[in-house]
């Protein structure tokens, strides 16, 4: 991984969470120890990948279709977002990245790991790595809050009108999770679970951890 994806972090799990909250003292911690910081999300981050976002989340379509739009709308963001920040120097912190696409997409639908791994080599492959993608633009750091469904559940009632995914059932969900599980044993060095059921100050202190164990804050 490049010195420059040192600075790229992607913040990931299912709505209810936790992430928001977070993000928000992340960006504060990161701008006082001294950072720059480009926060952004995903699907969206540019205005194409804010309209795809819409259909993604809001039109009916097969598995193939929706990944196939994601992954536009992230090859747009990467192109005009995220390399000209880390080029720059900034930290990049995105919620969520494609960790997300293979838990909702893969584990949520079902849809096959061959092809969105395809997908993620033609979308992320840094330049001159070639077709073989020798090098991925990858976070260095995915922060994964880890919330059991029933839970993520009641913190959202009532809280706003679902989206289709937010509308799926729990058994859904459960794939969601396990496919968050089964990227973060793939590659545990760039993972780290945050237990996101504990008090909001706990969390806290998990998230601050680990940016102070990357070497983005001072101990």
């Amino acid at each position: 991984m490049s010195s420059m994806n040192r600075l790229f972090i992607s913040v990931e799990g299912i709505d209810g969470a936790g992430k928001s909250t977070h993000i928000a003292a992340m960006v504060e911690a990161l701008r006082h120890g001294g950072h720059t910081v480009c926060q952004t999300r995903e699907p969206g981050g540019t205005p194409l990948a804010e309209q795809l976002r819409e259909l993604v989340l809001h039109a009916p379509m097969d598995a193939l279709t929706e990944s196939l739009l994601i992954f536009a709308a992230r090859r747009d963001h990467i192109e005009q977002v995220i390399r000209p920040a880390l080029a720059r120097g900034e930290v990049v912190l995105c919620d969520r990245f494609t960790d997300a696409t293979f838990a909702y997409q893969g584990g949520g639908h079902g849809f096959g790991l061959d092809t969105l791994a395809t997908l993620e080599q033609w979308v992320q492959g840094q330049p001159g790595s070639g077709p073989s993608g020798g090098g991925l633009l990858q976070p260095s750091l995915t922060l994964w809050f880890d919330l059991p469904a029933p839970m993520a559940a009641q913190r959202l009632a009532g809280a706003r009108v679902p989206d289709k995914f937010e509308s799926q059932p729990r058994a859904f969900f459960e794939q969601v999770i396990a496919g968050y599980a089964r990227r973060a044993r793939m590659d545990a060095a760039r993972f780290v679970r945050i237990h996101a059921e504990q008090s909001q100050d706990a969390v806290r202190a998990q998230v601050l951890a680990a940016l102070r164990a990357r070497g983005l804050l001072s101990p």
